[in-house]
């Protein structure tokens, strides 16, 4: 094979991964500048957030445009084949983060007026830290090829589930005690739900670097601990 063929194939694989890098970059950024917008009351800065996402969805299509272009030109094989559908594959669920990010602004500009309460703003941001974490650890994961910590992020996903299911039930009562709070509570919780989602993403990222590492499956069932659908039967029955 042609060295300059061989050294061209290997930047494409490199510039892959540095797209993913950008868009895991800003899927972060915004998610802390939308919480950031929620708590601070800030339209404008609600705004930026919508308005940033684009970037994402631009990159997102550039990775589906290189890896098209990489498979009919270079018709990959192997470790090579796995590289590049992981990408794709890590492009999508950082779009999806970047669009809950977005939602997650939406919601700050629509609640901006409104007096939030202040434990369950507070609760929210233990979420967003926590996402945010787990999230960094799955691109260091991708970043590094490192299955054990991809695997780390996967078995952690449980605590964010914890978390939202402790906001539901907290939300839930703050609406029971005065048909006024029904309005903010339920914007607060389609925003704590997106932050779920946003650990469910990253667990998708995670099971994929595993996949890209160790060439097989994660072995065990996802751990799953979001109980907020069994919560609202037990307030129906009562």
């Amino acid at each position: 094979m042609n060295p300059h063929t061989v050294k061209t194939y290997d930047e494409e694989l490199h510039l892959l991964d540095k797209k993913i890098a950008q868009m895991g970059g800003l899927a972060e950024h915004n998610l802390g500048q939308a919480f950031d917008a929620l708590q601070k009351r800030d339209p404008r800065l609600a705004d930026l957030v919508i308005v940033a996402d684009h970037t994402i969805d631009v990159l997102e299509k550039e990775v589906e445009e290189l890896v098209i272009q990489i498979i009919a030109r270079r018709q990959p094989m192997a470790n090579d084949l796995r590289q590049i559908m992981a990408a794709m594959r890590i492009a999508n669920d950082l779009e999806r983060v970047g669009d809950l990010a977005k939602n997650i602004a939406k919601r700050a500009g629509a609640i901006a007026d409104e007096p939030h309460p202040k434990p369950v703003i507070s609760g929210l941001g233990h979420m967003v830290e926590m996402a945010l974490k787990q999230l960094k650890l799955a691109l260091d994961a991708y970043a590094e090829r490192d299955a054990e910590r991809a695997l780390k992020v996967w078995q952690d996903d449980q605590q964010i589930d914890a978390m939202y299911n402790s906001l539901f039930r907290e939300l839930l009562t703050y609406m029971m005690e005065n048909p006024r709070n029904i309005g903010i509570s339920t914007h607060l919780l389609f925003g704590a739900k997106n932050l779920e989602r946003v650990g469910d993403h990253t667990t998708n990222i995670a099971e994929t670097v595993y996949y890209l590492v160790t060439g097989k499956p994660i072995g065990e069932e996802r751990p799953k601990s979001d109980t907020t659908s069994q919560m609202l039967v037990q307030q129906g029955d009562r």
